[in-house]
């Protein structure tokens, strides 16, 4: 199978990602113009004067099998898949594993996702399917920004509580308050109360608490596309990911 990556810049951490990879995937590097020699002989690179627009291209046309964001920029590149894929906003669900080896999905993981009960309750349906193809428990937390005891406390407090009681009895899913902590015990899906929420867990346990981030498939395309933050350490896990999503 054929795994699109985008090495935008840090190039040399795209090429450690795929040095040790092994089996049937061929990893194609999508790089500016003029950076082949960045690459080891053996790599196979398209350059391009814009790098995620070849890489978008060969994915909506189906030249390569699924794609790795990798250290292309975030909003050109997305943009860009939006518009060919024909959708309005992306879904993101990321596959996250603790420092003690808990493995779990996590959205909403965009600040700009996950902002209404009905695109959590679509993000709840669509990491049920992922979560399905890992054999991860599909039980679904849903996070808050409080206790119960802390009604009152706060107007913003309240809502987040109010919501997500909500969207846990809609969804047959469990309102863990903000106790995340218990909620990966015994969940293999959470919902945080929103993308800025979701991104700073994100990066508070890939970034600082040596978690490992395996990347965030975009659910609602019909291509596979693992979305990655240019401040990972390594993307071998995301072309992985991607791998097992195509197979």
């Amino acid at each position: 199978m054929k795994i699109g990556i985008g090495a935008g810049s840090q190039v040399q951490k795209v090429v450690a990602s795929i040095r040790g990879l092994t089996g049937d995937i061929a990893v194609i590097c999508y790089a500016p113009s003029g950076t082949r020699d960045q690459f080891p002989p053996d790599a196979c690179v398209v350059e391009h004067d814009r790098p995620e627009q070849a890489l978008v291209s060969d994915l909506a046309s189906g030249a390569i099998d699924a794609a790795v964001r990798g250290t292309l920029p975030a909003s050109s590149t997305l943009t860009l898949l939006k518009r060919a894929m024909g959708v309005e906003r992306l879904e993101r669900v990321a596959l996250l594993e603790t420092g003690n080896g808990a493995r779990f999905l996590l959205a909403p993981v965009g600040v700009d996702e996950g902002w209404t009960i009905s695109e959590k309750l679509a993000l709840i349906e669509k990491s049920r399917t992922v979560a399905r193809r890992f054999d991860l428990d599909e039980r679904t937390a849903v996070l808050s920004g409080g206790r119960m005891g802390d009604v009152g406390r706060h107007e913003r407090v309240d809502t987040t509580l109010a919501e997500a009681e909500l969207v846990a009895r809609l969804a047959g899913a469990d309102h863990a308050e903000i106790l995340i902590e218990d909620a990966v015990r015994d969940h293999g899906i959470i919902i945080a109360p929103d993308g800025i929420c979701g991104n700073l867990i994100f990066r508070t346990l890939v970034l600082l608490g040596g978690g490992v981030g395996h990347g965030a498939p975009i659910v609602n395309i019909d291509r596979i596309f693992v979305d990655t933050s240019r401040a990972s350490p390594d993307y071998a896990n995301a072309i992985l990911l991607a791998s097992s999503l195509v197979k």
